[in-house]
């Protein structure tokens, strides 16, 4: 019941904190666990594991899956061993529409060596989503549909535009937007080498 009440003080939080964006009563959002099991799709080009290694390597954080906006299945223990920035965000939040061309432009400056991954939550509405991506230019990341807010909460994200930047080692560093190209490259460089 504890937790159960600690769950329900942390939704309240977040949409306090950050608002409600548009809904779609219509819309039912895309599963979201927070285990380490394989997912059950093939994986895409962009799912590719940047280091291989045990499972038992692979740090908590890490331990998730979840779908992508265009519906393949996404299992996060894949990005273990190598630095990846997430970046949380909302359709209707007008920090995260103004970042999200540097956040496209720093992704490809950094190509591979980086893996940047979006996480759109905080509304019920895919086609906004889909059309945020769009509009940003941000279509080049994988970018993760977090309709029911289950990946904010396994990551303690409360707020939107949000940063996340995990070293290799597993380590973290959160950062809140807006963050324009020069900031952003310089949070990467700091925690990520």
């Amino acid at each position: 019941m504890r937790k159960f009440c600690l769950s329900l003080a942390a939704a309240a939080l977040v949409l306090t904190a950050c608002g409600t964006g548009a809904e779609d009563p219509a819309g039912s959002p895309a599963p979201v666990t927070t285990t380490a099991e394989a997912s059950a799709g093939a994986p895409s080009p962009d799912d590719s594991p940047t280091a291989s290694g045990p499972a038992a390597d692979v740090p908590a954080l890490l331990k998730f899956t979840g779908t992508t906006l265009e519906g393949a299945a996404f299992d996060g223990t894949r990005l273990a061993g190598g630095p990846v920035v997430f970046w949380f965000w909302a359709p209707w939040c007008p920090k995260c529409q103004a970042e999200g061309p540097a956040v496209a432009k720093t992704a490809k400056k950094y190509g591979d060596k980086v893996r940047f991954v979006g996480i759109a939550g905080l509304d019920k509405n895919k086609d906004q989503m889909t059309k945020f991506v769009d509009r940003t230019g941000t279509s080049g990341l994988v970018q993760l549909d977090d309709r029911t807010g289950a990946l904010y909460k396994h990551f303690k994200v409360t707020s939107q535009s949000s940063y996340l930047f995990v070293s290799p080692d597993g380590k973290t560093r959160s950062a809140t937007g807006p963050l324009d190209e020069g900031q952003l490259s310089e949070l990467i460089d700091q925690h990520t080498a």
